[in-house]
């Protein structure tokens, strides 16, 4: 028999073979493959062993991964990703009015401070929250930089979104419809 010392360095396992083999081992673990007691005694095998074959022999019995399963837990999470995007969007039944002003002024400021022209008692509304501009014939309404963001039926706000009568808009948690004019 042949000394291990005197094998080629090829025949040797590598750092970075015994991390696959570690990988391969704790996927199979965390999909129910491998059990934990057998998982933590193959890696400890594993970080001793010094040949590519005895990594090779860690891993060889593993059953497949189960492809389908991790499909359908893909699908499920996009789904669910999906349907709590649209149920943002969705006007929700019940919403307070909140009426598109009219007369001259042009801009209007939304807040918690009494000083704003809308006013909102909400600890998740920012002090001056957003704004409210008409731009012709359009109301454009942008967030301020608050810590809790402004939404026009789920989307982002950000530095201006045009809104109409029926959108539904958020100011930090305090939700409103919005209807026509005063």
């Amino acid at each position: 028999m042949v000394a291990s010392d005197s094998l080629p360095e090829v025949f040797r396992a590598s750092d970075e073979d015994r991390d696959d083999v570690i990988r391969m081992l704790r996927d199979g673990s965390a999909e129910g493959r491998l059990s934990q007691e057998t998982f933590l005694a193959r890696v400890d095998r594993a970080l001793r062993a010094k040949t590519a074959e005895e990594l090779a022999r860690l891993h060889r019995d593993l059953p497949p991964p189960r492809q389908r399963r991790a499909l359908r837990e893909r699908v499920a999470c996009w789904r669910t990703e999906f349907t709590a995007t649209v149920r943002a969007a969705l006007p929700a039944p019940g919403l307070p009015a909140l009426a598109l002003p009219r007369g001259p002024r042009t801009v209007f400021s939304i807040g918690r401070s009494p000083d704003c022209d809308l006013p909102l008692a909400d600890p998740t509304v920012s002090w001056v929250h957003a704004e409210l501009r008409r731009v012709d014939d359009s109301w454009v309404l942008a967030d301020l930089g608050s810590r809790n963001g402004t939404r026009v039926n789920g989307w982002r706000a950000g530095s201006g979104f045009t809104v109409r009568a029926g959108d539904c808009v958020r100011f930090g948690r305090a939700a409103f419809r919005l209807v026509g004019r005063w």
